[in-house]
């Protein structure tokens, strides 16, 4: 009998897991209205964003680890990210995202085509709906989503979307 409420209980918690997974609502399809500020706590907003490039937005936590390989990734691969408009965003301090960015992209801070941006009304995750650290979002030109990622395994997708972009 105890194996048996074991076992039920056991399948209750799985097909909630599974059930709560596809509940989550899917990335933001077009880029949203959005209220950012730059590191001098000014404002920008979609308005502000570059106009025919692709627009890749890296949501990311400094002491998030896979936000940390992610982040390693792009430094590695930013060549891949020169024609896009690259916008990293995250809650933290300046002084914390500063160290974080030297640390794991040094070659991404200073491109023309970054802009990092802080998230001072905490509208990111209510706006885009990202499921996880870090969250990836590739839009085109026209403000839709080509791809959305949280798995910094996956980044290689971005940089073959973005050679495919460039070669048009």
């Amino acid at each position: 009998m105890k194996s048996i409420i074991r076992s039920f209980v056991f399948i209750l918690l799985i097909s909630s897991r599974v059930a709560a997974q596809y509940s989550m609502p899917p990335p933001a399809q077009t880029v949203p209205e959005f209220e950012f500020a730059r590191f001098d706590k000014t404002s920008f907003t979609n308005k502000n964003l570059a106009t025919n490039k692709p627009l890749f937005f890296f949501f990311f936590d400094c002491t998030c680890e896979h936000c940390q390989h992610a982040m390693t990734y792009l430094n590695a691969n930013f060549k891949d990210y020169k024609n896009a408009a690259v916008y990293l965003i995250s809650l933290d301090s300046i002084q914390t995202i500063n160290n974080f960015l030297h640390k794991y992209a040094p070659n991404v801070v200073g491109q023309k085509n970054v802009t990092v941006l802080l998230d001072l009304k905490t509208e990111f995750i209510t706006k885009f709906k990202p499921r996880k650290y870090p969250s990836l979002f590739l839009y085109d030109a026209n403000k839709k989503l080509l791809d959305y990622e949280d798995n910094p395994e996956s980044m290689f997708r971005f940089s073959m979307l973005l050679q495919k972009t460039a070669a048009k």
